[in-house]
């Protein structure tokens, strides 16, 4: 079997993908597997890391306000397109799929268009209630759109032939020994540990909030923080400690401070509370864990969609919803602590995520690339 993933932009995208392919690996070692992805993008350091090989492709997405940034990125854009038809068919003929997977991402829009267009079985994921612009395009191409939820469906193409499956989550993230990673990472048995993080490129009203939270924390020995800053909050967020009194070199036994968590899983499993936008695919990596969570929905969102999924959770009485308006360093800081004044509360939080993982989305999405593979 030979499967092509397509996938980019943002980790939403590329770690169900990920998942997916880890997921077809075990059950066929000798499956042969190639991403495709830009090469300026999380992709291309993601996919390697995994272990995966990775093909580059050159897409850039549009961008509708008016500015002249935009406008440079436009125009790159309609270049990259015009030669993303080439390279497209250079992969396919090179690697020779039995099936193309996408699961979202601009990059996505070429290459799986391409192989249909060439006869080769394809598929496209969607993780969110509201499709993403490249899920709605080639819904009337693919040969099946797996969704998350059957919601989603109306959204669609009339034509679309879809199959709900969950959002496929790695392993790792149900398996992952809590007191394994707690040891590994540095924390002890009787501290709280928050992971916190706002995305791969980071968010400002998130590393503000945090930055305070942190600060408020400083002098508790108790409380252990890992927060993943992101890219654009490298340079910022040291700053933003120090604006809430606290000297980013001091008290590092008990921070841990990133631009990006490879080892998620791992954090995860190591963790009692996560705070963090709430994407379709942490979510599910909630969910699969089973922790309790205090989610900060995007509102920069088609379809404010971050908010609806995250309301899911709510209603299930399994999160906490903190939405980004009305979010600051003091807020946060209060809702803390009354989460951990109460530690039966995150307990329970964490218990009903745990309720609502779906254990197989891997292994229903690995039967639906089997059988475009053996119809082939």
């Amino acid at each position: 079997m030979r499967v092509l993933f397509v996938c980019g932009g943002t980790g939403g995208h590329i770690n169900p993908a990920l998942a997916v392919a880890g997921y077809l690996k075990q059950q066929q070692p000798d499956a042969q597997i190639l991403f495709a992805g830009s090469p300026l993008g999380m992709e291309a350091g993601l996919v390697p890391k995994a272990g995966f090989d990775f093909s580059p492709i050159k897409v850039k997405g549009f961008q509708r306000q008016f500015s002249w940034r935009n406008l440079k990125n436009n125009v790159m854009a309609v270049v990259y397109l015009a030669s993303s038809g080439h390279r497209s068919r250079q992969i396919l003929r090179e690697f020779r799929p039995d099936v193309v997977m996408g699961t979202g991402g601009y990059v996505s829009g070429p290459l799986v268009r391409q192989a249909a267009k060439m006869g080769i079985p394809t598929l496209t994921h969607e993780q969110n209630a509201f499709p993403g612009v490249t899920t709605k395009l080639l819904s009337k191409y693919v040969d099946r759109v797996l969704l998350a939820v059957p919601e989603a469906k109306r959204y669609l193409h009339a034509d679309a032939r879809y199959v709900v499956t969950g959002n496929p989550v790695r392993d790792a993230f149900f398996t992952a020994d809590r007191a394994a990673a707690r040891k590994k990472i540095g924390i002890r048995a009787d501290q709280l540990c928050v992971l916190s993080f706002g995305g791969s490129l980071g968010a400002r009203r998130v590393n503000e909030a945090m930055a305070a939270l942190i600060a408020h924390n400083q002098n508790d020995p108790g409380v252990y923080h890992i927060h993943a800053t992101g890219s654009y909050g490298v340079e910022l967020f040291p700053q933003m400690l120090r604006e809430n009194g606290m000297d980013p070199s001091k008290n590092k036994e008990n921070l841990d401070i990133r631009e990006y968590i490879y080892d998620m899983p791992e954090c995860f499993a190591a963790a009692d509370l996560v705070i963090g936008r709430s994407g379709a695919s942490t979510l599910s990596e909630l969910e699969a864990a089973g922790k309790a969570s205090i989610l900060i929905p995007s509102p920069n969102v088609a379809e404010n969609h971050q908010y609806h999924n995250a309301m899911a959770l709510v209603r299930n009485h399994a999160a906490i919803v903190m939405e980004e308006k009305y979010l600051t360093g003091e807020r946060l800081c209060q809702e803390f602590d009354r989460l951990h004044a109460d530690p039966e509360k995150i307990r329970t939080l964490g218990q009903n995520a745990a309720n609502m993982a779906i254990p197989d989305a891997n292994d229903r999405i690995y039967r639906q690339i089997l059988a475009l593979c053996q119809r082939r």
